[in-house]
């Protein structure tokens, strides 16, 4: 069997935007007819030139490749260039394609994937949700409403949710790590008290950041939070040094999650090594694919530290992180775009299946899921905007 055919699909998700502006899918056939569908989640250039960039590593690396020899593509896409080091760009378009192979070989023996890592460990996902505004109600003010974030909360625990995240602690720069302000600690325990009312025991609260606090400062911040006892503390410190997120790990009870923005184990086992974090957040559609997270989550097991793939991205990489966590033992829980309905359920030929607060892993072969490529190519994105953008002057 050899991988002869790409195709990319640069996907425009329609408003209110829950997990980004843009989705990045692609398919790989073979000389036997069959597809794989993958998901790059890379955001430090446009998407088509990301487009761009998955079509060069095709063409270099993919193209004839028995998609079985999972490693030695790997090798090949990481090295390429002579770089052998994470590249978050580059890992994201690896990511993709590895992707993609899995669900090739899932299908090709007739078997979900997390059956080739080890067997299914957990029949049910336990997942959570952002707190997300209702339909046409408006956003900016919705996330600044600690009243209305405790309504939403209660809400989505009465449909089944046990956990819900929250990012109230003010908005994050290129210029950052800085001190958290007066206001931002207070407005972050206002949140904190009031969903806390609002849920009870119902629900773990999952207190997220974005890297943007000094470690000084982020401990500073995580004493006002520790009475509200949250699930953890979300990146507190910006990624590139993992050392100095171990001193606020060190210095609260919260326990401390990363990982979205790195990429491969080698990044990982520095979090690990150091003891910056109790709960690695890959992302599958950027970590280096299914096998790396599966290797990660392997390393995490030593350290008892657990695993919650993180997602705000589209719906392939929310089945691949359905994969590596139903086969973890050191699974912890799973991000959700609330239930995966709307555009996450339309662009998929079958929806993901939601049931009272889990995901329930697919018995399908491969990834479980199809991408509608009829829906993908009716919304291509046409603006120039990335996936997230920060504040590129400082937060005074």
């Amino acid at each position: 069997m050899k991988i002869v055919d790409l195709k990319t699909f640069v996907v425009g998700n329609p408003p209110p935007h829950f997990g980004g502006r843009y989705f990045i899918f692609l398919k790989l056939t073979t000389d036997t007819g069959v597809e794989g569908f993958g998901e790059v989640y890379a955001a430090t250039f446009g998407p088509h030139t990301i487009a761009t960039m998955i079509e060069d590593v095709f063409a270099r690396h993919v193209q004839g490749h028995d998609p079985f020899k999972i490693e030695q593509l790997w090798r090949s896409v990481y090295g390429a260039g002579y770089t052998l080091r994470p590249d978050v760009s580059v890992m994201g378009i690896l990511s993709g394609i590895e992707m993609a192979c899995w669900d090739i070989i899932g299908k090709d023996v007739g078997k979900p994937v997390y059956e080739l890592l080890g067997g299914q460990v957990h029949e049910k996902l336990r997942s959570y949700t952002y707190l997300y505004p209702e339909d046409g109600e408006d956003a900016q003010n919705f996330y600044g409403d600690a009243d209305r974030s405790a309504e939403q909360a209660a809400r989505y625990v009465s449909q089944g949710f046990t956990a819900i995240k929250f990012d109230p602690a003010g908005p994050y720069s290129v210029f950052d790590p800085r001190q958290p302000g007066l206001d931002d600690i207070a407005r972050s325990v206002e949140f904190l008290d009031k969903i806390r009312q609002a849920v009870g025991t119902s629900a773990d609260l999952l207190f997220g950041t974005h890297g943007q606090f000094t470690p000084a400062g982020a401990i500073r911040l995580a004493r006002q939070l520790e009475p509200f006892d949250p699930l953890w503390f979300e990146e507190p410190t910006p990624p590139e040094n993992p050392r100095e997120m171990a001193r606020v790990a060190r210095q609260t009870t919260i326990p401390v999650a990363t990982g979205e923005r790195l990429t491969t184990k080698y990044e990982f086992a520095r979090v690990l090594e150091n003891q910056a974090a109790s709960i690695l957040q890959m992302a599958l559609g950027r970590v280096g694919g299914i096998l790396e997270a599966k290797k990660i989550a392997g390393m995490a097991e030593t350290y008892h530290a657990q695993i919650a793939p993180h997602l705000y991205c589209g719906p392939i990489e929310g089945a691949a992180n359905i994969q590596i966590s139903a086969c973890s033992p050191n699974f912890l829980i799973l991000e959700s775009i609330q239930q995966w309905g709307g555009f996450h359920s339309k662009i998929l030929k079958k929806p993901i299946t939601w049931q009272d607060g889990y995901v329930i892993p697919p018995t399908e072969p491969g990834l479980g899921v199809e991408l509608d490529e009829e829906v993908a190519l009716a919304h291509p994105y046409e603006d120039d905007r990335l996936h997230l953008e920060m504040h590129e002057t400082p937060i005074l």
